[in-house]
């Protein structure tokens, strides 16, 4: 006979926004699923069928994706992470296991150093300086240079341009706020999982986050891109059930 899993979804309001989100299990191993940006909780919430301890996970549609409500005003990243302390207090869940997928990897740092969380696994991260080749500083240049004259009309990502004003505002807010200070100062094991091929955050990020961070592990995946948790999930469930049972 299976497990009967306690399964709660709810809904939080912070600064007027409802802000939904699910806890699945009473257990009391404690874990924390934070997204990446334009991901919602079923980013995550697959990987609880492989987990082989008792436990208690929180997942959070990060404002406006999945169910949870868009903002009236553009948001920091200080902003993701104040409410999702604010929802991690409200359930008591301070001291888990924080796993973060690029920008939910990014509210994972700011959350450590404000003692939330007991261990961290950063999954491809977002939140350091890029580092750009010489290629794209001429590109951005000529760009520049274009649309100033009226030669071309200059579009951003793709991602970018599919926003409202709000979240435009939002999202070059996020992109521009740099978390080396923040990482230097984490204490928590914490392990640094990564796919080598990853375009979108390069390996060379997940070696300065290993320099930054003094008490990391890195795990470098050699075919995995930016999904690196997805397209080796048995190497990272298996980082996942090494990390909650064993006093790393």
């Amino acid at each position: 006979m299976g497990i009967l899993l306690i399964y709660i979804t709810m809904i939080y309001l912070y600064k007027s926004v409802n802000i939904n989100y699910e806890i699945i299990g009473n257990g009391s191993n404690k874990l924390i699923f934070l997204h990446g940006w334009g991901g919602e909780i079923d980013s995550f919430k697959f990987i609880c069928k492989y987990l082989k301890f008792d436990y208690k996970a929180m997942f959070i549609d990060f404002p406006p994706f999945g169910k949870s409500e868009e903002m009236s005003t553009p948001w920091t990243i200080f902003d993701y992470a104040t409410m999702t302390n604010e929802l991690i207090k409200k359930e008591k869940m301070e001291n888990s296991v924080i796993v973060g997928h690029s920008f939910g990897g990014r509210v994972a740092v700011v959350l450590s150093n404000l003692n939330i969380g007991k261990k961290l696994i950063l999954v491809d991260s977002a939140g350091l300086k890029p580092k750009h080749s010489l290629f794209y500083y001429i590109k951005t240049t000529n760009n520049k240079i274009k649309k100033k004259l009226g030669i071309k009309k200059i579009k951003g990502s793709k991602d970018y341009e599919k926003l409202s004003p709000i979240m435009k505002k939002t999202f070059v807010n996020i992109v521009n706020t740099f978390l080396e200070e923040y990482a230097i100062n984490i204490k928590v094991p914490t392990v640094i999982f990564w796919g080598k091929k990853d375009k979108e955050t390069p390996i060379y990020m997940a070696k300065r986050f290993n320099k930054l961070i003094k008490n990391s592990e890195l795990v470098i995946i050699k075919k995995a891109g930016h999904f690196s948790y997805i397209e080796d999930f048995n190497t990272f469930i298996n980082v996942l059930n090494y990390l909650v049972i064993n006093k790393y």
